[in-house]
């Protein structure tokens, strides 16, 4: 758990917010292991890859360099984990699927509507903490109009005449979450997923511009926006909000269960 937060948030966040990442980690694993779930893995006898597919974490070997060439960073790693030892979060008596992201354009998604996944404490929230504090809170990128249809896979010629008089790139529609639900581009339509990962976005949080042979086109917000915003778990620490406070308001309805509770009431209910 220490290789986990050190990696996947920057260890100068508040120590809440460092919390927060913890039970975060701590319940994305035990929720592999409590469905035996190893999807994903490549090799037997793993639980997760240390990507993005899984958790990102810096090894035993990695830590013990942190703590002698910056023993701050890994004091405040140490202590989020410690002080957070064997919490983890739980819907219905059952480990939730912890969802994390960098940072969001005020707003969560909706699990249905970027992993078609409808679970009732990955819904939607405002996140209006980060928008400020990210670095990653807005970015404009432009490019040609022949690179933006080629990476869509759109026909030179349907793009540029488009459908009738329509133009040859509209947004249709936004999510819950302020992101775009659908576009369609020389009258191929794709979901705002997609076009994302596409065009190689930071967010499907984007708006865009048409115009004298180029798109420019800019994002809000970093990740795929479910779960915890990270720079938001800042932001609320920095307002005096605890890990408790944090996760409770990005994972809606779960609770908070130490893993010798959970373990308990598994066996339990293994034995009605």
């Amino acid at each position: 758990m220490k290789g986990v937060v050190a990696a996947e948030m920057p260890t100068d966040f508040a120590p809440a917010a460092l919390e927060a990442q913890a039970i975060a980690a701590r319940t994305y694993l035990i929720r592999r292991l409590w469905n035996e779930d190893r999807s994903g893995v490549p090799v037997r006898g793993a639980d997760v890859t240390d990507t993005v597919t899984h958790q990102v974490y810096r090894s035993k070997a990695e830590m013990d360099k942190l703590k002698e060439t910056d023993p701050k960073a890994w004091t405040a790693v140490d202590e989020a984990v410690r002080r957070t030892r064997g919490i983890v979060m739980v819907y219905e008596g059952v480990p939730i699927e912890s969802l994390y992201f960098a940072s969001s354009n005020g707003f969560t998604e909706n699990a249905k509507d970027v992993f078609h996944a409808d679970l009732p404490y990955l819904v939607s929230v405002s996140s209006p903490w980060d928008r400020e504090d990210s670095p990653r809170a807005e970015e404009t990128v432009e490019m040609k109009l022949s690179e933006f249809y080629r990476k869509l896979g759109v026909k030179s010629l349907a793009a540029l005449t488009g459908l009738g008089k329509r133009p040859a790139a509209v947004i249709n529609g936004w999510t819950e979450g302020k992101r775009v639900s659908t576009a369609t581009v020389g009258g191929k339509t794709m979901s705002g997923t997609e076009v994302r990962r596409l065009l190689g976005l930071r967010s499907a949080a984007f708006d865009w511009k048409i115009e004298k042979g180029k798109a420019t086109i800019t994002t809000y917000g970093s990740g795929h926006g479910v779960g915890m915003s990270q720079w938001g778990a800042e932001g609320m620490a920095k307002t005096g909000a605890t890990a408790a406070d944090i996760v409770l308001h990005y994972y809606t309805g779960v609770q908070l269960k130490t893993l010798t509770a959970l373990q308990s009431a598994r066996a339990e209910t293994a034995k009605l």
